[in-house]
């Protein structure tokens, strides 16, 4: 049996450049050879990735304060709506927010002109005060001239998402790209066997204070992420099947990329925000060690009827056959198409096994764990 390790004890291998570091792919394709004690005693780190849409998402700007000083109180950025009742220069700019119920432009696209150093359009207007009495500004502002671009996503890195097929007779235009009728595709968005959180599914190493990968820099897991469900049922390879649980994020978005941060429309139905988010999953004991191994012909998912008013369960599928481009419902072949980016995966999963190796990235020990929960609540219509 191979012996327990402590994070502490991993960092030390990290700082003294003895740690082994191999990516989750890396570690799927060993485990067909390996048994979980071999690859305990041999593995002190796994790397993940995912680069896919997630609509939660959003970034606080403190813009700096104007002479004379302004409480700004109705405020848009490149003429998309910004929400700024917060303080007298603080906004939190969402994702998904759009100028017009239709624009094809909202903010992610800000977001990420922000993030590549490019201006854009700051009005804000206001009632004015004694202690605030301007009543108005237009600039441009950018990456330079704020005080702070603080990413803090609600909502990110699903442990586990859908499969989404469409039964009815038209097209279906959704968040899951769109659908043709009669079963005619099949659309996911989860990177499989490099997924985080399927790689350490109780999330015994993943909490609150966890760093992270995010969009290119270090980040940090905030919270537990809305939606946080780990009432799911699970597979006999302990994989829960089914969205389950999510991330909250939080992060300095001056240092992020573009390539790791980008603006999506989805058409008919509007805007989105791609984020690539990497965990380390330090190798603690043998159990770890046969979370990692996990193969995406391990990984099920529910197959989903978006033409259904309760999106109808119809199924299942693995992520072998997701990603061999066809699966098969009741007899039908289905062609496949992910949503999310496996090569983006691939190379967070690699850019943080190489920062790790070369000891400028260690793990971080949960300041408090996340707890187990037994469901969702639905939004109760009572008027």
């Amino acid at each position: 049996m191979a012996k327990k390790r402590t994070i502490e004890e991993i960092n030390e291998k990290i700082r003294s450049g003895r740690a082994v570091v191999l990516t989750a792919e890396q570690v799927s394709a060993m485990g067909r050879e390996s048994t979980p004690a071999e690859i305990a005693e041999k593995v002190d780190v796994v790397t993940t990735g995912t680069f896919g849409p997630m609509c939660s998402s959003g970034m606080f700007i403190n813009f700096g304060h104007t002479d004379p000083p302004m409480r700004m109180e109705r405020v848009t950025l490149n003429n998309v709506p910004v929400f700024a009742g917060i303080a007298a220069v603080d906004a939190y700019i969402g994702a998904t927010e759009t100028a017009l119920p239709h624009d094809q432009y909202g903010g992610a696209h800000v977001i990420e002109e922000l993030i590549a150093g490019r201006e854009v359009l700051l009005h804000a207007t206001a009632k004015g005060t004694d202690c605030y009495p301007r009543t108005e500004v237009k600039t441009l502002i950018s990456r330079e001239t704020v005080n702070e671009m603080i990413m803090l996503n609600p909502r990110n890195a699903y442990q586990n998402y859908n499969v989404a097929v469409n039964s009815t007779t038209g097209i279906k235009y959704t968040y899951m790209g769109t659908l043709l009728p009669s079963f005619g595709n099949a659309n996911f968005s989860t990177s499989g066997e490099l997924s985080p959180l399927l790689n350490d599914p109780e999330m015994r190493t993943i909490g609150v204070g966890t760093r992270i990968f995010f969009g290119g820099a270090t980040g940090y897991v905030a919270w537990h992420g809305t939606q946080f469900n780990t009432g799911k049922p699970v597979n006999k390879h302990g994989i829960p099947i089914g969205n389950a649980a999510t991330l909250a994020l939080i992060g300095d978005a001056r240092m992020m990329s573009t390539r790791f941060i980008r603006a999506a429309y989805f058409e008919k139905y509007g805007v989105s925000m791609f984020v690539g988010v990497g965990i380390p999953i330090p190798v603690l004991d043998e159990d770890m060690a046969r979370r990692v191994m996990i193969r995406n012909s391990q990984i099920e998912t529910n197959i989903i009827d978006y033409g259904s008013p309760g999106h109808d369960v119809l199924g299942r599928a693995d992520y072998a056959s997701l990603f061999a481009g066809e699966i098969t419902l009741n007899g039908k072949k289905i062609r496949t198409a992910p949503l999310s980016s496996v090569k983006v995966a691939r190379e967070i999963a690699e850019t943080l096994r190489e920062e790790i190796t070369a000891g400028r990235f260690l793990i971080t020990e949960p300041v408090e764990q996340f707890q187990k929960t037994s469901g969702l609540n639905s939004l109760e219509i009572r008027l």
